[in-house]
């Protein structure tokens, strides 16, 4: 299949509400302000398949799409929940000063940020990881076989160090 910017244009013409309905169906509804960024994706790599001779022709051309549109969707949920994640887990560090933060973590970037966190010792580092995942103090303390006060000061602990590591631009010192 020969494909030009005119002909993909009339394609995306005829199959956009079979693209939007899949994307909408399978984009979790949190995440509906990336619907746009789906279906462009979507539409970028079908044409990236398309000229690369990857559709055979085998089913409909707005059944491939369908197919591409609700596999991005999928991919999409799990980059912006990973995303969330990983700011939760700020969030964690700051001792509810996320605000005061904000501002600097995005000037920092996120990368640099993880590389931060690298910086807690071990013990810590842990028991925040866990933290941030949701996990109680008491299943913390019963994953690690820990007793429950130590689990609970380490928290507080490694939290105030990640503070004084934002703070301080990175500089760790125990």
């Amino acid at each position: 299949m020969q494909i030009t910017e005119e002909s993909f244009a009339v394609i995306i013409g005829e199959t956009k509400g079979v693209v939007l309905s899949a994307v909408k169906k399978y984009l979790y509804a949190p995440y509906a302000h990336a619907l746009d960024d789906v279906v462009q994706e979507t539409y970028f790599r079908a044409y990236n398949s398309l000229v690369k001779g990857k559709f055979k022709e085998e089913a409909k051309l707005s059944t491939w799409l369908y197919v591409i549109a609700k596999n991005e969707a999928l991919r999409w949920n799990e980059k912006i929940k990973r995303e969330e994640q990983k700011m939760d887990l700020f969030g964690v560090f700051f001792l509810g000063k996320e605000k005061e933060n904000a501002e600097s973590l995005k000037a920092d970037g996120l990368e640099n940020a993880v590389e931060k966190v690298k910086l807690l010792p071990p013990k810590y580092r842990s028991i925040l990881l866990l933290y941030s995942e949701g996990l109680s103090e008491k299943e913390i303390a019963e994953k690690l076989l820990l007793p429950a006060g130590t689990v609970k000061s380490r928290i507080y602990r490694g939290r105030k160090m990640m503070f004084r590591i934002f703070n301080k631009g990175g500089a760790a010192s125990w």
